[in-house]
C-alpha cells in the first residue's frame, strides 16, 4: 500500500462521519475528541500538556503540507498556462509565415461569376434555414411521446424548479437555493455536504430543501458553495464533460436534453487540455486545406531529420517516405 492508499483509504468513513455533523468541522472535532477522552487515554496516559503538543504538531505538519500542495497546485497551473501561451504565439507566427508564402490566383470572368452563384445560392438556403428554425422548434411532433413529457430546458440549459434553479455548461453545473424569509443568510446558518454522488443543501435543524443522489458523479475536490444575499449558490464540477445532466438529483423531473440549444463555445471557455486539443485540430484542418504537413507529419519529419543526423554514415538518398 503506497503513501496515498494509506492517506486515503479512511476518507469514506470520515465522509460518512462529517455528513452526521451538518453543523461543521467544529462539531466533528468535537465528536473525536469526547471519544479520545471517553475510550482512550489520549489526554491522560502522557505528561502533562504532552496531548497539546501532540495535536499542535500534527496539526500543523498537515496544515502545512496541505498550504505547500496548494501552493505547488497554482504553480503548475501557471506553469501549464505559460506552456499554453507561448505554444499559441508560435502557431500564430507559423500561420503569419505561411500566410505571406501563400500565393494569391486571379479568377477569370468565368469563374468570378460562377462563384458568385454558388454564393447567392448559399445565402438563399441559409436564409430558408433561418425562416424555418421557429418551425422547428415547435415541431413536437417530432419527438417521441416520452420526449414530450419531459419539461423544456431554461436559458441556462437546466430548469427553474419550485425550491430551486440550476444551470449548466458540458463542463460544470451552477445550484442557486434561495431562502425568501432570509434577508441575509449566513454560513452557521447553512448545511451543504457534497459527496462525489450525493448532494445535501439546506438550513441547519431544519428538512434539507435537497438531499440525493446527483445525477452523475462531481469532483469534490472543484467543488465550492458561496452566499448570494439569502441564496445559497453550489458549483460542481462534472467528471464527464461529454454529456449534459436531464436533472440535478435522481428524483427530480427530468429535463429534455433535445432541447438544450447552447451558446456556441469558444476556446477561452475550454480548459487547458481540452483547449489544446481544439487548437490542434484546426491548424491541422488549416494545413490540410493548404496542402502543408500536419502536426503529425511535422512530427515525424523531425524524428526523421534527427535521426539522419545522428546517423551521417548512413545512406538515405534511396529511400522513399510517406
Amino acid at each position: 500500500m503506497d503513501k496515498k492508499e494509506r492517506e486515503e483509504r479512511f476518507d469514506g468513513l470520515l465522509f460518512s462521519l462529517a455528513e452526521q455533523h451538518p453543523s461543521g468541522v467544529l462539531d466533528l472535532l468535537q465528536t473525536i475528541a469526547g471519544f479520545l477522552a471517553r475510550k482512550t487515554d489520549f489526554f491522560t496516559g502522557g505528561d502533562d500538556g504532552e496531548w497539546e503538543k501532540v495535536l499542535i504538531n500534527t496539526f500543523k505538519k498537515e496544515g502545512a503540507q496541505a498550504i505547500e500542495a496548494a501552493k505547488q497546485k497554482r504553480l503548475e497551473k501557471a506553469e501549464a498556462e505559460k506552456r499554453r501561451q507561448e505554444a499559441i504565439r508560435k502557431k500564430k507566427e507559423e500561420e503569419e509565415a505561411q500566410s505571406k508564402s501563400a500565393t494569391i490566383t486571379e479568377l477569370t470572368d468565368e469563374e468570378a461569376d460562377k462563384l458568385q452563384k454558388e454564393i447567392d445560392g448559399k445565402s438563399k438556403k441559409e436564409e430558408i434555414k433561418e425562416v424555418s428554425k421557429p418551425l422547428a422548434e415547435e415541431a413536437d411532433e417530432e419527438l417521441d411521446e416520452e420526449e414530450k413529457k419531459k419539461l423544456k430546458p431554461n436559458e441556462g440549459n437546466g430548469c427553474d424548479l419550485e425550491n430551486y434553479r440550476w444551470t449548466q455548461t458540458l463542463q460544470e453545473v451552477e445550484l442557486r437555493v434561495p431562502f425568501k424569509n432570509f434577508a441575509n443568510l449566513k454560513s452557521r446558518d447553512v448545511c451543504v455536504v457534497l459527496t462525489k454522488k450525493t448532494i445535501k443543501v439546506g438550513l441547519k435543524n431544519q428538512t434539507p430543501v435537497i438531499d440525493g443522489e446527483l445525477n452523475a458523479e462531481i469532483k469534490t475536490d472543484d467543488s465550492l458553495w458561496t452566499i448570494d444575499k439569502n441564496t445559497i449558490v453550489v458549483t460542481f464540477e462534472k467528471i464527464n464533460k461529454m454529456s449534459w445532466w436531464d436533472r440535478i438529483i435522481k428524483s427530480d423531473e427530468p429535463i429534455s436534453t433535445r432541447k438544450i440549444n447552447p451558446e456556441p463555445s469558444k476556446l477561452s471557455d475550454l480548459d487547458g487540455e481540452t483547449r489544446s486539443l481544439v487548437e490542434k485540430m484546426m491548424y491541422d484542418q488549416r494545413q490540410k486545406e493548404m496542402g502543408l504537413p500536419t502536426s503529425e507529419d511535422q512530427k515525424k519529419q523531425d524524428i526523421l531529420s534527427k535521426f539522419m543526423t545522428q546517423h551521417p554514415e548512413m545512406d538515405f538518398s534511396k529511400c522513399k517516405f510517406n
